[in-house]
C-alpha cells in the first residue's frame, strides 16, 4: 500500500473535521500531499464514505493531475480543487475543505473576514479573502477546477502569501484551509471556523465595528510567526 505513513496522516485529518464538527454529514474533505518522490502523489478522502467508516485503505492515491495512481473508490468530487492548489501553492503540505456554520456564512454573504481581535491576528496574516464568485463559463467548464482557480486568483491579485494566509472562502461555497501537514490543515480549519464565530457576534454587538489598529494585528501576527517570534518553546 502507497504512502501509508500520510494516509494515516488524512485518515486521522479526516476523522477530526468530523470530529470537531466542521463537516456535519460528509460535507467535506482532507488530503495530504508527499512531494518526496520520483513525481508528488495526493492522498484524499473518496467520494461521499462516512468518516467513521473510513480506513487507510480506502483512501484514494492520485498525482497532481488527479489521475488515480492507487485506489478503488472515486476520489472526493472536490480533487481538482486540491491538485490545483497544491500545484500553484507548493508550499502547503495539507488541505481541509469544510462547510463549517459559520465560516460558510462568510462565504454565503461573499465578505472577508476582517481582523476584528488578537484571536485572528494570530493565525492569519490580514482578513480571510473571499474569492469573486465563478462565472457560468467556469462553472459549465470545469466547476472543481475553477474554483481552485478563483482562489488562486485571488492570492496572485492581493499579493497575499498562502503561508501567512492559510485558508480562503470561496463565495457562495464554503471555506478551504490548508498547512504544511494534514494536522496543520485542520488546526487552520478549526482556527477559521472559530474567528468567523467571533467577527459574526462581534459584528451583532457592535455593527459599526472595525478592524483591529494594524500595529496591534501585526505585532501579535510576528510574535508567532516572525523571525523573531517569542511564542511557544525553542526547539533544542
Amino acid at each position: 500500500m502507497l504512502l501509508e505513513t500520510l494516509r494515516n496522516e488524512v485518515l486521522h485529518a479526516n476523522r477530526e473535521i468530523a470530529r470537531r464538527g466542521l463537516a456535519p454529514h460528509t460535507f467535506g474533505n482532507a488530503s495530504g500531499v508527499d512531494r518526496t518522490g520520483s513525481r508528488p502523489l495526493v492522498v484524499i478522502k473518496p467520494s461521499g464514505v462516512d468518516y467513521a467508516k473510513l480506513t487507510p485503505a480506502d483512501l484514494v492515491v492520485t498525482d497532481l493531475d488527479g489521475k488515480i495512481v492507487e485506489g478503488s473508490l472515486r476520489p472526493s468530487s472536490d480533487l481538482d480543487t486540491h491538485t490545483l492548489l497544491y500545484r500553484e501553492f507548493p508550499q502547503i503540505g495539507g488541505i481541509v475543505h469544510t462547510h463549517s456554520e459559520f465560516a460558510t456564512s462568510w462565504a454565503q454573504a461573499c465578505r472577508p473576514i476582517p481582523c476584528l481581535g488578537t484571536t485572528h491576528a494570530d493565525y492569519f496574516h490580514g482578513p480571510v479573502p473571499v474569492t469573486e464568485p465563478l462565472t457560468a463559463e467556469e462553472v459549465t467548464e470545469a466547476y472543481v477546477r475553477h474554483t481552485g482557480a478563483v482562489i488562486v486568483r485571488r492570492f496572485r491579485a492581493g499579493g497575499l502569501d498562502p503561508v501567512a494566509v492559510p485558508g480562503v472562502l470561496v463565495a457562495g461555497h464554503a471555506p478551504f484551509a490548508w498547512g504544511k501537514s494534514p494536522a496543520e490543515a485542520v488546526e487552520h480549519a478549526d482556527v477559521l471556523e472559530y474567528i468567523a464565530r467571533l467577527a459574526f457576534r462581534t459584528a451583532l454587538l457592535n455593527p459599526s465595528v472595525s478592524a483591529i489598529p494594524v500595529h496591534v494585528s501585526e505585532h501579535h501576527y510576528q510574535r508567532k510567526h516572525g523571525p523573531k517570534a517569542t511564542y511557544g518553546q525553542k526547539s533544542w
